[in-house]
């Protein structure tokens, strides 16, 4: 079963790769295989096409996922709408699969899972020859099937099976895809010549911004038109909403952080005193642990370091402001370091994660007779291939090199060998932790030794007291109190100076509000109620905040006001246009135009269809465009309303720069392999687009 617990221990890292593990004797059985559901039907978190995701397996994924990863509250919550979109984008593909009759057999997991390739190749790779050992590797696995523990079996099925045959067939849809798209010749020489081809020009330029906005309005009708017009762009897959809030900041006052600094003064002293740095922090309570490791004065990272580096043994220094915390240093001692070590070593294993693996009486001799051997003369590489339990120093003979950084994240009983010691020392040491066991040590080499120090560290937060907070939620109830209606609302906001903040587009399932953070039942609020509804007080964070509906934004084509801040810039432009048209564009010649704008004739060379930017303008595709015309060679072109202001343009120059891309028929490939590249994400996306999904997670969340 330590093969289990190997796969297991490195399954945050598999999982995300590219094939995993699939010999398992229930999956190998069948024919073929399927990611089904191994959770019977309860209620329903999602449906696609009719095909319903259970709340009970969407759950047992968040959990899984977020053991694996060790998220937390708010972590969770980003953890669970990726796996919402994961699972309906399986549930999505799987039925396009179907449809085709893609499927993925045991017998290609195998396959997959005892290649070199595979990530788990190296569990099983000699590592005196690094050669994949296949062989042991299939002996290892079969113990599996052997297995009696059911539960072990279905993680083993979710961590390793699933992803892996969700991974293989993305890969044969997308493959299927890909091998579908050819370029032409004739695309690519035609993508070639607008490539290479350049212009310049001569041109008379108004922009929009020389007519002022106000001049200018834009009717609910019109923009109403323009929507209409282009409906496919303004179509909103969900109903959002809008909302305004005001907030009262329960941030410290300047009373709480004097209280803080108070409480640590009022204790200064018996910091002082202490020979029991860790004891007094542990009791007193600290922000920052005790740190029981010396570090250089290039790695001290806290203010006030060269204040603290020049204190005497016991002293302490503080109280200082470090982040939000206010603090107390005390030196605690001082000595030599190495700021790098070079170090080999033997591990003999007596334990991993708090099991037993070989009695320590066993252990100790073994290490003991190991040390003898090498004193006598035995090669150490040897002695390590042969006998140390530690994988990753197998293939440098047991070699380390540690920086001082690193200190803290070795186990403290080897760390102090290595840095403590001297270059040549031997030394056998038993280490407690994860990897429990006997180190036989030495100290190949140890550089650049300057002064370290221990420095113990107690703070404190700032933190809002009770009196703080009370005064922040008075105020929220008082406003919410007289701000019933959104007319109350606005009219109390401006007796009390507060600027109410807005924040569209809440989705019903959003977990978070942009520039508010996260609160789960406040969203739900806001989807409860109607329009002009008002809030009661919601602590979120620091604050307090009271908001009222604004909008209610449904499905479907939007509405004028949703999409006026889309389209009421562009509408505004197309009117300026044909006034500066109107007004300012008269004459038949660059200099006559010139002199009716009121402006200069300017140029722009090397202009290019790849990049249409003209210089000090901006991107104006239109106005390039019209240099490559043959007739603007003679004559000046009619005004041109383009992407930033109004254009006559006179074509100087039209060309081709030399072609540096290569062949025609490798450019063919570049072009092939680019949209290979874009296709898979873009077919997903199209798919997803087009089944029916209905989303019921806002019923349980």
């Amino acid at each position: 079963m330590s093969v289990i617990q190997r796969i297991r221990d490195k399954a945050a890292w598999i999982i995300f790769g590219a094939i995993a593990l699939a010999l398992i004797a229930f999956i190998l059985q069948d024919g073929s295989v399927r990611g089904g559901s191994m959770f019977a039907n309860t209620t329903t978190i999602a449906s696609v096409n009719g095909a319903k995701i259970e709340k009970k397996e969407f759950d047992a994924k968040v959990d899984l996922y977020q053991q694996m990863q060790g998220a937390q509250g708010a972590q969770r919550n980003q953890l669970s709408a990726s796996v919402y979109n994961m699972m309906v984008e399986q549930e999505v593909l799987q039925q396009q699969l179907n449809k085709l009759g893609l499927a993925v057999t045991g017998n290609e997991l195998g396959d997959i899972l005892f290649s070199p390739a595979s990530p788990l190749a190296r569990e099983f790779t000699d590592p005196q020859t690094g050669i994949f050992d296949e062989a042991k590797a299939r002996q290892a696995f079969a113990q599996l099937k052997k297995s009696k523990d059911q539960e072990q079996l279905g993680m083993i099925d979710r961590i390793y099976v699933e992803p892996a045959m969700i991974q293989a067939l993305h890969q044969k849809y997308q493959a299927m895809i890909t091998q579908a798209i050819y370029v032409p010749k004739w695309m690519a020489e035609k993508a070639n010549a607008d490539n290479s081809s350049i212009t310049s020009i001569s041109y008379v330029y108004a922009p929009y911004s020389s007519v002022a906005d106000s001049t200018v309005k834009i009717s609910n009708d019109e923009i109403a038109a323009y929507v209409n017009k282009h409906s496919k762009q303004f179509k909103q897959e969900e109903e959002t909403r809008n909302i305004s809030y005001v907030s009262f900041d329960a941030f410290p006052s300047a009373a709480d952080t004097a209280a803080v600094v108070n409480q640590l003064n009022e204790i200064r002293g018996e910091f002082v005193a202490t020979n029991d740095p860790k004891s007094f922090i542990g009791s007193k309570g600290s922000e920052l642990p005790y740190a029981d490791i010396y570090v250089t004065r290039s790695n001290m990272k806290m203010p006030f370091a060269d204040s603290i580096m020049a204190l005497a043994d016991g002293q302490v220094f503080g109280p200082y402001l470090d982040a939000n915390n206010y603090t107390l240093a005390k030196m605690v001692g001082r000595r030599e370091l190495p700021d790098s070590v070079k170090v080999r070593h033997i591990l003999i294993k007596t334990g991993e994660n708090g099991q037993q693996t070989l009695p320590d009486s066993i252990a100790k001799k073994r290490i003991d007779s190991i040390a003898t051997a090498i004193n006598g003369g035995a090669d150490f590489a040897s002695m390590v291939v042969k006998y140390s339990d530690d994988p990753g120093s197998k293939a440098t003979g047991g070699e380390y090199t540690f920086s001082s950084m690193q200190f803290a994240s070795i186990s403290k009983e080897f760390a102090e060998v290595a840095f403590y010691g001297n270059t040549g020392d031997k030394k056998v040491v038993k280490v407690e932790g994860g990897y429990s066991g006997y180190h036989y040590i030495q100290v190949l080499e140890q550089k650049n030794r300057q002064i370290a120090y221990k420095v113990a560290t107690l703070a404190k937060p700032i933190a809002a007291s009770s009196e703080t907070i009370a005064a922040a939620s008075t105020a929220a109830q008082q406003f919410a109190a007289s701000s019933r209606t959104k007319k109350a609302f606005d009219e109390t906001a401006s007796k009390q100076s507060k600027y109410p903040m807005t924040a569209p587009d809440v989705r019903k399932n959003d977990f978070s509000i942009m520039g508010l953070g996260e609160n789960r039942t406040f969203i739900k609020w806001i989807f409860d109620n109607k329009a002009g509804d008002v809030s009661d007080p919601v602590e979120i964070g620091d604050h307090y905040v009271i908001a009222v509906i604004t909008g209610v934004n449904p499905a479907g084509t939007m509405s004028p006001s949703a999409a006026r801040p889309m389209v009421e810039g562009l509408l505004k432009n197309e009117k300026k246009a044909q006034q500066l048209i109107s007004t300012k564009f008269k004459g038949n010649s660059l200099e006559s135009y010139a002199q009716s704008v009121g402006t200069t004739i300017l140029r722009a060379d090397s202009l290019s269809f790849q990049s249409p930017f003209i210089p000090g303008v901006g991107s104006e595709p239109k106005i390039v465009g019209a240099g490559f015309n043959k007739a603007l060679q003679a004559k000046v072109s009619d005004p041109i309303a383009g992407s930033t202001g109004v254009f006559v343009v006179k074509s100087e120059f039209i060309g081709a720069r030399p072609s540096f891309g290569g062949s025609i028929d490798e450019q063919r490939k570049a072009i092939e392999t680019g949209m290979r590249s874009q296709i898979g994400y873009q077919a997903m996306g199209a798919l997803r687009k087009a089944a029916k999904v209905k989303d019921y997670r806002s019923d349980f969340f």
